[in-house]
């Protein structure tokens, strides 16, 4: 075999190895990617078992705290104003979880049409919004960051978006 043939095979055995170890890597990462999704988008897609985050404001006075064979078990809605999604969730919530503020939620979506969390995170000061959240209800139309803050999700089904400079 010649020198030429030899660094050929060589230089083909490297290519297969690369592409195999970046064909693994890219499986891995696919297996682990969790979407972002609201709560509209949510009621458009079939149950599976993909795991998906679904981010919202807690709809407010749809808090239930249940204890179930020594469990805490939490029934809340999420909502993005247009839509809300019942979510239960075993465990012990964070203690900045409150009605009418952003939560994003780890979970699947079941059968019967609710999503079963298995984490659940909440914001972490006055200000914070997470932002697939905050783009969320900006891309619906229900909040505009010119004009300040975003509203109290209490407000959502009455408010309109102001045109600029009116």
């Amino acid at each position: 075999m010649t020198r030429k043939r030899r660094r050929l095979y060589l230089l083909l055995a490297c290519g297969v190895g690369l592409g195999s170890a970046a064909a693994l890597a890219l499986s891995a990462f696919s297996q682990d990617m969790v979407f972002f999704v609201d709560p509209t988008q949510l009621l458009a897609r079939t149950p599976s078992e993909q795991t998906l985050r679904l981010g919202g404001m807690v709809q407010a006075g749809s808090v239930q705290h249940l204890v179930v064979d020594g469990h805490p078990v939490e029934h809340f809605r999420v909502t993005d104003g247009h839509n809300s999604i019942a979510v239960s969730y075993t465990g012990i919530l964070p203690d900045l979880f409150r009605e009418g503020q952003g939560v994003v939620t780890i979970g699947t979506l079941q059968p019967d049409g609710s999503f079963l969390a298995s984490e659940v995170l909440a914001k972490h000061d006055a200000t914070y919004m997470p932002k697939d959240v905050a783009e969320a209800l900006k891309k619906s139309g229900r909040w505009n960051p010119a004009y300040g803050p975003p509203p109290p999700a209490s407000t959502w089904d009455t408010m309109t978006v102001r045109a600029r400079g009116t």
